[in-house]
């Protein structure tokens, strides 16, 4: 029991320094030379005496000496004479007092239990009622509660149940002290945590030595994480706290910040971010037009964005053994403005007129007409609009078309050029017809030539070897009279055939000018004679010239 004395001095740290003194011969006694305690705590001083072999111990008396005051703190005859402010604070850690055994625990320390304590043994020295003081000392000292309950605290993970210990500082028996959980949030005053709370749960390391402590059984969220959780302990002279923070494993899905839909030009900014414990792997990336996603940094940022921004990006977040994804989409808006393409076209007095613009989102088209319009369209492809609208005019003189169009990215507007087409029913010649036309018919012409000239060299070279010898007398003929012209001058052809010659005349219109008239109807007799070689008949041709004498 004397070991144990000193085991408890040992883990209470009070242990100092012991020594053996001794009086009158065998009269001896070890005892600690000073030993330290805390307020609400409880304190060992260890001792054992010896006597003469003569003086039986009966009873123990502890005495506390302080500013020259003397009071009695123990008396192991039932605890008589025992100064109030001790009484049921102090007590022998071996009761059978033959054991020699002084040692005394004291609990519920108040300073005010600091002082010098001081043994003497009651008991009969041969048969008569004795006793014997010990001159030595222990100082004990006692100071505020300096010591901290112990916390005991699991891996915490969301949503599993866990269960926490506090245990109350102090080894040895005294009043049970009083245990309670708090709870601190971020900015906020202490609170009773929600759970399952053992106020006390005393266990017995010895018949002296009793440890108090309290479980929490609770389940955690990611609310608890990086807050307060604090085990408060109670005795009857002071009040000791121990604090902890508590980790609890989670995790979030993952966020993108920034905006997802940025101006074609301006800066596109995204972060990925992701709220967890322990931190999270990031990979952010981009998903190209269905392909295996590009990795980025866990923050996007460009300036001068442009349309091949536009996609899909993603955030992945590896936390421990599970990954968490986000996706965002990003849009870059654009506007291109009104097209070249864009115009207007007048025919049969139907004026149409056509605008086209790009952009996105898909710009809106409005017309500026002069008239209301009979009738519109709008068809869209791609990222392009086009507005069709058609009204009937008389004339596209004095007339202007405004086309205008606009999205969040812009505005514009464009006149129209009015383009003024024929009309297909009017009375305009049809070149190209008539140029077919044209050649079909020359050609007909030159292949009937062909023919005519080929059966007309036919006909002559049947003809035989014609001799038709014509003259042609004129002014100056000699035998004209001096050059003068002949005037009556007929010639006759004649032609040896069965039903007479053909006549050749030549008459007079002017003194310089002179015509023939030949008669050909009696050729076709004489080739017919010809062709027929029957017919006996001799052919000539007599030229006759009557000239008048000058």
């Amino acid at each position: 029991m004397f070991l144990l004395a000193w085991a408890i001095m040992f883990l209470s740290g009070a242990l100092v320094s012991v020594e053996e003194y001794c009086q009158q011969g065998n009269y001896c006694i070890t005892l600690i030379k000073e030993v330290t305690g805390e307020a609400g705590l409880c304190v060992v001083i260890p001792c054992s005496f010896n006597t003469d072999m003569k003086f039986t111990p009966i009873h123990i008396v502890w005495y506390k000496s302080k500013d020259d005051n003397k009071s009695c703190v123990f008396n192991s005859e039932n605890n008589t004479n025992t100064e109030a402010g001790f009484k049921g604070r102090v007590s022998l850690l071996e009761p059978d007092v033959s054991q020699r055994n002084c040692s005394i625990v004291i609990n519920d320390l108040t300073e005010s239990d600091s002082g010098y304590y001081q043994l003497r043994v009651n008991g009969n020295l041969s048969g008569k009622p004795d006793g014997f003081s010990y001159n030595n000392k222990t100082k004990v000292s006692v100071s505020a509660l300096k010591q901290k309950p112990s916390v005991m605290i699991p891996s915490l993970t969301e949503g599993q149940q866990a269960t926490l210990t506090c245990t109350a500082p102090g080894l040895c028996s005294g009043s049970p002290p009083n245990i309670t959980w708090m709870w601190r949030g971020k900015g906020e005053n202490d609170s009773y945590i929600t759970g399952n709370m053992t106020a006390l749960n005393p266990e017995n390391l010895t018949d002296v030595r009793l440890r108090h402590s309290s479980n929490l059984t609770f389940i955690p969220t990611a609310g608890h994480h990086n807050t307060k959780l604090s085990c408060k302990v109670s005795f009857t002279a002071s009040i000791t706290v121990q604090e902890e923070t508590l980790n609890v494993t989670y995790a979030r899905k993952p966020q993108i910040s920034g905006r997802t839909s940025v101006k074609e030009g301006h800066d596109l900014n995204l972060t990925c971010s992701v709220d967890s414990f322990p931190p999270s792997e990031i990979k952010f990336s981009r998903k190209l037009n269905g392909n295996v996603p590009q990795e980025v940094n866990t923050s996007y940022y460009i300036t001068n964005a442009i349309r091949e921004d536009a996609g899909l990006y993603i955030c992945t977040a590896k936390h421990l053994n599970s990954t968490l994804t986000e996706e965002i989409n990003v849009t870059i808006t654009w506007f291109s403005g009104i097209l070249n393409t864009s115009g207007c076209v007048l025919k049969s007095e139907l004026l149409t007129c056509v605008c086209i613009s790009e952009g996105f989102p898909l710009p809106t088209i409005n017309w500026s007409m002069p008239l209301d319009h009979t009738e519109d369209s709008v068809t869209v492809s791609g990222q392009a609009v086009r507005s069709t609208v058609k009204q009937t005019v008389k004339s596209h003189e004095n007339i202007s078309i405004k086309c205008f169009s606009s999205n969040e990215n812009g505005e514009t507007e464009k006149n129209l050029t009015i383009q003024n087409l024929p009309d297909e029913s009017s009375t305009t010649v049809p070149w190209l017809e008539i140029l077919i036309v044209a050649l079909i018919g020359g050609f007909i012409f030159i292949l009937l030539s062909i023919i005519a000239i080929t059966y007309y060299r036919k006909k002559l070279k049947k003809s035989g070897n014609l001799v038709e010898t014509l003259e042609t007398i004129s002014p100056d003929d000699p035998q004209s009279c001096g050059g003068q012209s002949v005037n009556n001058a007929q010639f006759e052809v004649q032609h040896g055939a069965m039903n007479g010659a053909g006549t050749l005349e030549l008459n007079r219109i002017s003194n310089d000018l002179t015509y023939a008239a030949i008669d050909l109807s009696k050729l076709n007799m004489r080739l017919e004679k010809e062709e027929n070689p029957n017919k006996n008949e001799t052919e000539y041709a007599e030229i006759q010239r009557q000239t008048k004498s000058c």
